[in-house]
Formats: structure tokens, sequence, C-alpha cells
């Protein structure tokens, strides 16, 4: 997928706000698939990414967090978590299956997608469910590949 054009999608956040990808490209647009709310390691992940969002905005990247469960359920997991960038409720699983982030049970894999302002993918990692990969790592990763 690196170097890939991504096609534009609307989803819904967690406050019932539409989000459209490319009116939220002034800046990369970091979108972290995670496989269920309320569960100690994708708690953990998103709970990493709201707490170092200033961090990721420094270096030009805007977190996303993104799977198939509804608003509802997004929005009570946020709220509990104090997770105030968007998380973005993808139940047809459209958006999912195209950025290749479905599993074989048909669920969310963990995955992070960097899109940049010029709508192209630079960077995509998966990691296996019970892991993730937190702030520290990604700047890492991204310094290391030279996208930062």
């Amino acid at each position: 997928m690196i170097g890939m054009e991504v096609e534009n999608f609307q989803l819904t956040d967690q406050f019932n706000n539409k989000f459209d990808l490319y009116e939220n490209l002034q800046q990369d647009i970091l979108l972290a698939f995670y496989p269920k709310d309320n569960s100690p390691v994708c708690t953990k992940q998103l709970v990493d990414y709201s707490l170092n969002q200033q961090e990721l905005l420094k270096f030009g990247i805007k977190i996303v967090g993104i799977n198939i469960e509804p608003v509802e359920s997004h929005r009570s997991f946020c709220a509990n978590n104090k997770i105030d960038y968007p998380v973005l409720s993808d139940p047809d699983k459209k958006v999912s299956k195209y950025f290749e982030a479905v599993n074989f049970i048909n669920q969310n894999k963990r995955k992070l997608v960097l899109v940049g302002k010029d709508k192209k993918v630079k960077f995509e990692r998966s990691s296996l469910p019970m892991f993730f990969v937190d702030t520290r790592q990604l700047l890492n990763d991204l310094r290391k590949t030279q996208l930062l």
C-alpha cells in the first residue's frame, strides 16, 4: 500500500460528526485500526495516543482511531478513557477492508496507516492483537524510514 493514493471516505465519529478524510489532510493522518472498544490492549493503545497527541502534532500527524463498532460504543469508550480525537465507526467494514485492516474472523486487525497530505500512504504497520505500537515506537519507526 505504501505510495498508493487513497480514495476519500466519510465516517461518523464518537460525537456523531462526519469525518471526511480529504477535508482533514491539512496534516498527515494516522489511521489507527484496532479490534475492540474497552479491551485492555486497545484501551492502552488509544489512551497512549491521546496522551501523546501534542507530540504527534509536532510532527504534523493527526491521530484518528477506527474500527467496526457502532458510534454509541465509541462514545462511551472515549468518554470513559478521556479520548478526544476522532474515533470512527466503520460498521459495514468498507474502509477497514479497503486498508486491508480486517482479519480472518472479520474483525479489525491492529494496524496503523499514515496517509500523507498528498493523499498517499506513507507508512503502514500491523501488529498482533495482543501488542500495539505506542507513540514512542511509532516515532522511532517513522525516523528509521526517514519520514520525520
